[in-house]
């Protein structure tokens, strides 16, 4: 009698076909071989990963857009909206800070530059420039400007996250204002665009592995394994640190929530395995924000929380920007005294709130430091050229997590988590999808 149980290569091809962690797990190591074997032929590569990232990124402004407008307009409180956004610029500065305290303090206990003596006079800023464009950051008041929009298609067109959100606020403010008696097509229009965007969303995450695959042949073709070995005490410096930072995200998570950051990885772990593939946390955005729906936080809180700390709460930029500085300093052979360090912390604090969609923004960071400080030359941030790069997967996964912990601490101090879904969730037991999650009550 023939077993009924299916054969191991049947199971394994049904794994593949079905699943995308799976899939994107395939990808990855196929890319690390390719990349390593032929990085000729990987170098030609970068269209895959660069294609997906451009798919992805015409649907954030839409998505983020209709997630916002619908959650102010179906929650009908805009002042609950504007504590939600408060709370989370607190949560975000809190969060910020603590990285960079803890980078500067893991950098001064390993040192991870000492022994390098780096002549400063053999460093160049040219290569940084190129690696930045010629760019800067906005100060505080340009970074003010540039989040309000100038037109409303302007605001899309350039994909302007923090520009879209005000836009949605402005317009979910209209429709409380308006009533649905007056304007009772427009909500529903819009829900049902979100759903159209979802869809979208749906069809281009197919092409994930295709795009891993790509992005990390290139990664592995360009840079190789051999940098790892050169910048060994720092790579490993920066990703303790992000794991000592990653466990408090943990503590903080059950404290403020109860929910377990553990289980909550395993939820999200294809879009955790994308963003590692493609080094790109944007590029996981739309499926994030849909499962933190998922997992019971309301539309309002997922709306605003998530895309505004992709501008304010780069929590894994922090720790590689402050460990980065004090790197280069003791590379060359500087000593930063206790008052030039808090300097840095100030200076990082305000720096890295511009960082986000600008070409070579961590190097700028770096540099603003280097040149605030005045005791650090600035071809000395070149030092970091090589290794930058490796470091994309710890600061994605810092980042990602950073936000997402933010959305469930700040909905639950807004009464807008249903807690008792997100544990079903997270424990993976079967919820049913729902237009919009109720606001929860205290448990």
């Amino acid at each position: 009698m023939p077993s009924s149980v299916p054969s191991a290569p049947r199971r394994l091809a049904r794994t593949l076909r079905t699943s995308l962690f799976a899939q994107v797990l395939c990808a990855l190591v196929l890319g690390i071989v390719v990349g390593r074997l032929w990085p000729g032929f990987a170098a030609d590569l970068q269209p895959l990963g660069d294609g997906f990232t451009r798919l992805i990124k015409t649907i954030i402004s839409p998505l983020v857009f209709c997630v916002v407008v619908v959650g102010i307009a179906k929650a009908g409180d805009l002042k609950a909206f504007g504590r939600i956004g408060l709370k989370a610029l607190v949560w975000f500065e809190v969060a910020s800070t603590l990285a960079l305290i803890i980078g500067l303090l893991a950098a001064n206990v390993v040192q991870p530059g000492s022994g390098m003596h780096v002549d400063p006079s053999t460093l160049s800023a040219k290569a940084v420039d190129e690696k930045t464009g010629g760019g800067s950051l906005p100060s505080t008041t340009e970074f003010v400007l540039n989040a309000l929009p100038t037109s409303f298609i302007g605001a899309f067109a350039e994909n302007s996250l923090l520009q879209v959100l005000v836009l949605a606020c402005l317009v979910g403010a209209a429709l409380l204002h308006l009533g649905h008696t007056r304007v009772p097509q427009v909500l529903p229009a819009i829900e049902q665009a979100q759903e159209v965007v979802f869809a979208v969303v749906g069809f281009v995450m197919r092409l994930a592995p295709i795009a891993v695959f790509g992005a990390m042949a290139v990664l592995i073709g360009q840079y190789g394994l051999g940098v790892i070995e050169t910048y060994a005490k720092l790579i490993v410096l920066c990703y303790a640190a992000a794991a000592l930072f990653v466990v408090l995200l943990a503590v903080a998570l059950r404290v403020v929530t109860g929910l377990s950051l553990w289980k909550f990885l395993r939820y999200i772990r294809e879009e955790m395995l994308l963003a590692l593939g493609t080094a790109s946390t944007e590029s996981v955005l739309p499926r994030v924000m849909q499962k933190l729906r998922r997992a019971g936080a309301r539309d309002d809180a997922v709306g605003l929380v998530l895309p505004t700390g992709y501008s304010f709460n780069l929590d894994g930029a922090s720790l590689y920007l402050s460990i980065g500085t004090l790197f280069i300093a003791q590379a060359v052979g500087v000593d930063l005294s206790p008052g030039q360090q808090i300097t840095v912390v100030v200076v990082l604090m305000l720096t890295s709130k511009g960082m986000a969609g600008i070409p070579g923004s961590a190097f700028l960071a770096l540099s603003a430091t280097a040149s605030s400080l005045g005791a650090i030359p600035a071809g000395a941030v070149a030092l970091l050229l090589g290794v930058d790069r490796i470091m994309d997967s710890m600061r994605v996964v810092t980042n990602l997590l950073g936000n997402c912990v933010a959305v469930f601490a700040v909905a639950r101090w807004e009464g807008a988590l249903d807690l008792e879904r997100a544990r079903k969730v997270l424990d993976g037991e079967g919820v049913a999808d729902e237009e919009s999650v109720p606001v929860a009550v205290a448990q």
